[in-house]
């Protein structure tokens, strides 16, 4: 017998909230959770504005010895595993074959804010002054690892850095993992925290973001004709895959079915996409593929759509190209325009919001949309949710290096 892999709980950590049914209620409403920084002195900055999550509080979710062992990232991330796991009802500590649960969780940067911390010290205190818990705070697979750790978990478990499109690989990864019979749980999305100094720094230096400082809500504008670069975001995205058969035994609430995955690269340029979108439509057919459909039955796709002038013309011509005159019927929006880009956690988070569209059969708005580019000619869910029958949806994400991961979710 085949094996069928479903959702069966979601958690995160935004900037428009960090339970699921607040987060879910104001992107909805059209609400904007980009604001002034913060965390740190941005004035010396071309950039002050970011998706900044101001009030999170590690020790709502776990000690202050953890925490303190933990970079931001991986705190978030552990935040929203919680979170998910409690949503799905299992009792993880206590499987009878904890090898048969595992955790794969993604992120672009990892520990940044403790990479600079360290530094400091060492410059201003010495080497012997570098706190022992660097390397393990910094690591790209502390997450993961401090998921693991925290129910006891024993199975399949890895750490994925693929920049932008990290928490879509995690989640295809772990899917394939339950399809493959390596387990029956896992969990999987992506973490960011490089809201940080150094962080906006280099994105700052490298165009790459909005300059709106004056209109914090409305910078984010993904195929916008006015858009002018991304807004840097934080926080985690974290879903519970369980195989089907299994889910159903234990009377579990299901979401939705997972049922494709599909990645390319681009290789084209390190940070530029290729302008042609031949990489993204790639992955995409690849998805399609892999969950033997029609591009027919695609409904909704929650698009990768950052507000970067060439990435959002270069993922309009890949929908174009894969689904042909039917791309004039799939509703397509982008949440990043309520919270912002979370770099290695923005599948994470947009996974959640299109498993939300289905539940709730309604199409969640690209805020800011006032003036849509007609070089990204689709058919743009702009301002306002909108409900519709969505039986099929479709995620994507792009990254940095020309990574794409594309995921297929449908009705059950």
């Amino acid at each position: 017998m085949s094996r069928r892999v479903v959702v069966t709980g979601l958690g995160l950590i935004t900037p428009l909230g960090q339970r699921v049914d607040a987060f879910w209620r104001r992107l909805l409403a059209g609400e904007s959770g980009i604001s002034l920084i913060e965390a740190f002195d941005v004035s010396d900055y071309g950039v002050r504005i970011a998706g900044e999550i101001k009030d999170f509080d590690p020790t709502a979710y776990i000690s202050k010895r953890e925490a303190r062992h933990q970079d931001r990232f991986s705190q978030m991330a552990v935040a929203a595993a919680m979170g998910a796991v409690d949503d799905s009802g299992l009792d993880l500590v206590n499987l009878a074959d904890p090898f048969r649960a595992g955790v794969i969780v993604g992120s672009g940067i990892g520990g940044l804010s403790e990479f600079e911390e360290q530094h400091t010290r060492l410059l201003e205190k010495g080497a012997m002054r570098v706190s022992p818990f660097m390397i393990p705070k910094l690591m790209i697979n502390a997450a993961a690892g401090q998921i693991s750790i925290q129910y006891q978990i024993r199975g399949p478990n890895a750490g994925v850095a693929n920049a932008c499109a990290s928490a879509n690989n995690a989640i295809g990864q772990a899917f394939w993992t339950i399809l493959g019979d390596e387990a029956d749980i896992m969990i999987a999305g992506g973490a960011e925290a490089a809201c940080t100094p150094l962080g906006l720094a280099g994105f700052c230096t490298n165009r790459a973001l909005s300059t709106r400082n004056d209109d914090p809500p409305g910078a984010s504008r993904p195929f916008d004709r006015d858009r002018d670069g991304f807004v840097l975001g934080e926080g985690a995205g974290i879903a519970v895959l369980e195989e089907y058969e299994h889910a159903k035994a234990r009377g579990a609430r299901i979401y939705a079915e997972v049922i494709g995955f599909g990645m390319s690269g681009d290789g084209n340029h390190i940070v530029q996409p290729d302008p042609e979108g031949r990489g993204a439509a790639a992955a995409m057919r690849k998805m399609l593929a892999d969950a033997h459909a029609s591009p027919e039955v695609v409904d909704y796709i929650n698009a990768h759509g950052t507000g970067t002038p060439l990435g959002d013309m270069a993922e309009a011509k890949a929908i174009r190209d894969v689904f042909g005159s039917h791309a004039d019927t799939i509703a397509v929006s982008s949440t990043k325009s309520s919270v912002g880009h979370l770099l290695g956690a923005s599948g994470g988070v947009e996974f959640v919001a299109m498993t939300l569209a289905i539940r709730d059969q309604v199409a969640p708005p690209t805020i800011n949309l006032e003036h849509p580019d007609p070089a990204c000619d689709l058919n743009h869910v702009a301002l306002a949710p909108r409900e519709m029958p969505i039986a099929c949806a479709a995620s994507n994400s792009f990254g940095f290096g020309g990574h794409n991961a594309c995921l297929l979710i449908r009705k059950i």
